[in-house]
C-alpha cells in the first residue's frame, strides 16, 4: 500500500513539472555588457565586463569603478554584488563597474626587473608601463564617451595591488579612490617601495581615499610590505589624502578580497538607516 502511495505521488509530481515546462518563459538574465575594445598602445584586444545598475539612465552621471582582475571567471560578478549589496543597504551611489578581463596579468601587471629569477618565472613580465598607459589613454577616455561619469575607483589585488600601488604613486591624478589588496610589493626585491618617499614628493594633494589591506594568514613579508605602505602613505604629509589600512584576521592571500572590498567601502558608506 505505501509502495502504491509512494508510486502514485511520484508521478503526479512529475506531472507537475512538466506542466510547469509547458508554461515557462526562459530569458537570458543580464546585468550589464561586454564590450571588445581594439587597444592601438597593446596592440589587442580586449574584452570589458561592464555591470550597470538596475534603471540604468544614460543621461544620469556614475562612479566607475575600474576592476583589475575583471574576468566573468574571477572577479566581476562577486564585485558587481558587493556594489549592488551596498547601494541598496549603505549609503553607496549607483555605481557602474568596468571589470578589465585580463590577457596576461604577469605582462601587464609587473614593471620591468633585472633580477633573473623573476625574468625566468615571468618571461613575459615588465610592460606595466603600457598597461598604465592603456587605462589612463584609452580605457577611460572611452569609458568617458560612453557614460557620464563622477568619482572614479581602482581595485586591485596580489599583482593587481602592486599595479594599484604603481598608479597611485606614480600617477595619482588618475583615479580618485584606491582599493590596494595584498599588494605584491615584494616584487623586483621591493624597490617600488624604496622609491615610494620619493614618488610621494613629486605628487599633488588632490583629494583621495585609499584602503590597503592584507591577511593576517597570508606570507609575512605581504604583511610587513602592506604596513609599510600605509606608514609610508600616513606620513606622507597629504593632508587631503585619507588613508586607512585594515589586518584581515581570518584571511589569507585566496580569500581575502571580497571581506576586505567590504571592509573598506564601509569606511566610505556608512550604513543606511532605514524607518
Amino acid at each position: 500500500m505505501i509502495k502504491k502511495i509512494f508510486t502514485l505521488c511520484s508521478i503526479l509530481f512529475a506531472f507537475h513539472f512538466v506542466v510547469l515546462a509547458q508554461n515557462e518563459t526562459v530569458k537570458p538574465l543580464t546585468i550589464g555588457e561586454i564590450r571588445t575594445v581594439k587597444s592601438k598602445i597593446l596592440n589587442e584586444e580586449r574584452i570589458l565586463n561592464i555591470y550597470l545598475p538596475q534603471g540604468f539612465d544614460k543621461t544620469k552621471s556614475y562612479p566607475v569603478i575600474y576592476l583589475l582582475d575583471g574576468s566573468m571567471n574571477e572577479d566581476f560578478i562577486h564585485v558587481s554584488g558587493l556594489v549592488q549589496f551596498f547601494n541598496q543597504m549603505y549609503a553607496m551611489p549607483e555605481t557602474v563597474v568596468v571589470g578589465i578581463a585580463n590577457v596576461d596579468r604577469k605582462r601587464d601587471f609587473t614593471f620591468h626587473t633585472d633580477l633573473k629569477d623573476l625574468q625566468k618565472d615571468y618571461p613575459t613580465t615588465g610592460h606595466s608601463d603600457k598597461f598604465i598607459s592603456f587605462l589612463e589613454k584609452e580605457l577611460k577616455p572611452y569609458i568617458e564617451t560612453q557614460f557620464k561619469t563622477t568619482d572614479t575607483y581602482l581595485f586591485g589585488q596580489s599583482l593587481g595591488g602592486l599595479l594599484a600601488t604603481e598608479i597611485l604613486l606614480k600617477k595619482p591624478e588618475m583615479f580618485n579612490n584606491y582599493f590596494i589588496i595584498s599588494p605584491s610589493l615584494w616584487w623586483d626585491d621591493e624597490s617600488l617601495l624604496k622609491q615610494a618617499k620619493e614618488l610621494l614628493g613629486k605628487s599633488s594633494d588632490t583629494r583621495k581615499f585609499v584602503y590597503i589591506s592584507v591577511g593576517k594568514g597570508e606570507h609575512p613579508v605581504m604583511v610587513k610590505d602592506a604596513e609599510s605602505i600605509y606608514d609610508i602613505l600616513k606620513s606622507s604629509g597629504k593632508k587631503n589624502w585619507t588613508v586607512e589600512y585594515k589586518m584581515m584576521e581570518g584571511d589569507n592571500h585566496a580569500t581575502i578580497l571580497h571581506r576586505s572590498l567590504y571592509e573598506g567601502l564601509v569606511k566610505l558608506f556608512p550604513y543606511k538607516e532605514t524607518k
